[in-house]
């Protein structure tokens, strides 16, 4: 019998994370920043030894942190010998490098971090497509710099290229002719949607849409108006994939409503641009149904991320419901209702039980898009 064990034992990696006060994040509460930052890590399982909370007047724009700063920090690694950082903001391809030999260890930013969250979450072939068009974007920013080897000249005969391209060119090629591929494979999904959607607009079906901040509680509302069971954990982007489900209010059928996937500040841009075909379901929604976690110090500012991607999407004109969720949460239901009054129209709803969801179920029963 062989000594060794059929499964090599893991040994952690010595990761630091570092937390960001930067001018250009205007949150109202850093702290609860930084929680979101450390949800983030432990949605995708991320586990770290060391923790680092600093802010920066001004973002460098070789080292995204102040000199002063950057020493602090590479001792810091030094001292406690770390080989992985994990940063709570987005970088540039050449902060990234330049911190990379700078501190002498793996660094990873918060675009790279929540791209592997959506990695490990799609489930759905769409999904998986979408995720891995926003990763191959984000790696081919990455090529550049990657050391010497990636400038070596590959020699092949007979093959596209030729004689005289670098690996870095290779893999560019590569990048591209499969983010191609992907999003040939996405255009089709996208026909087979627009023919469902054809014939539900064809036979009028009023359609809701869900919408909000990752966590706020969206797809525990779709279960409870729908009598569904999609999942509906507490972490972030549980959801990923649009689920559409029949609405129904006190029995009587409304028409649909749709799951989508929850929105963070910082989302990165590749995501983005790959989750609008899906997303292009709310252009055809007759109302958007805005989740907001009322319990968290930050929901204006998670109002105001969501707004702006709406606008990128074209659809922040949309008649909009805001549903203030979580209210068993708070304590002063008076104040905040004080606070809510340039949200209209909206309800304010707890989504863990039937009594605590009555005034969205009563506007919803009143709701008629196709009224004259």
């Amino acid at each position: 019998m062989s000594q060794f064990p059929l499964t090599p034992t893991k040994i952690p990696v010595r990761t630091l994370i570092i937390g960001v006060d930067a001018p250009y994040n205007r949150v109202s509460n850093i702290e609860s920043y930084f929680a979101e930052f450390r949800k983030l890590l432990e949605t995708n399982g991320t586990e770290y030894q060391h923790e680092l909370y600093v802010k920066i007047r001004t973002v460098d724009s070789s080292y995204f942190f102040t000199k002063g700063k950057l020493e602090e920090i590479a001792n810091f690694c030094k001292e406690h010998e770390i080989e992985e950082v994990i940063i709570s903001d987005a970088l540039t391809s050449q902060q990234e490098r330049n911190l990379e030999d700078m501190l002498q260890c793996s660094v990873f930013d918060r675009t790279y971090l929540i791209l592997e969250i959506f990695e490990k979450s799609a489930h759905s072939a769409e999904g998986k497509l979408q995720v891995s068009i926003a990763m191959l974007k984000y790696q081919k920013t990455r090529l550049a710099g990657k050391g010497i080897f990636m400038e070596q000249q590959v020699g092949a005969i007979g093959v596209r290229g030729g004689f005289g391209e670098t690996l870095k060119e290779k893999e560019t090629r590569h990048i591209e002719a499969t983010i191609l591929k992907h999003k040939r494979d996405l255009e089709r999904m996208h026909t087979a949607r627009e023919s469902q959607r054809k014939q539900r607009l064809s036979n009028r079906v009023p359609h809701a849409c869900l919408i909000g901040y990752t966590n706020v509680g969206k797809s525990t509302i779709l279960n409870a108006l729908t009598k569904s069971d999609v999942l509906a954990e507490n972490k972030l982007f549980a959801t990923l994939d649009t689920t559409t489900r029949e609405l129904y209010v006190n029995g009587i059928k409304k028409g649909l409503l749709s799951d989508t996937v929850g929105f963070i500040q910082q989302l990165p841009h590749n995501l983005i641009d790959a989750f609008k075909s899906t997303l292009s379901e709310l252009s055809y929604a007759d109302i958007l149904l805005h989740v907001v976690d009322i319990s968290s110090p930050n929901w204006q500012d998670q109002i105001i991320v969501v707004q702006k991607v709406l606008t990128e999407l074209k659809v922040h004109d949309k008649p909009m419901l805001y549903i203030f969720n979580k209210a068993d949460a708070i304590e002063d239901t008076v104040e905040v209702e004080g606070m809510l009054k340039k949200y209209q129209p909206h309800v304010l709803v707890s989504a863990k039980s039937k009594k605590g969801l009555e005034p969205l179920m009563n506007y919803l029963e009143s709701w008629n898009p196709h009224k004259a």
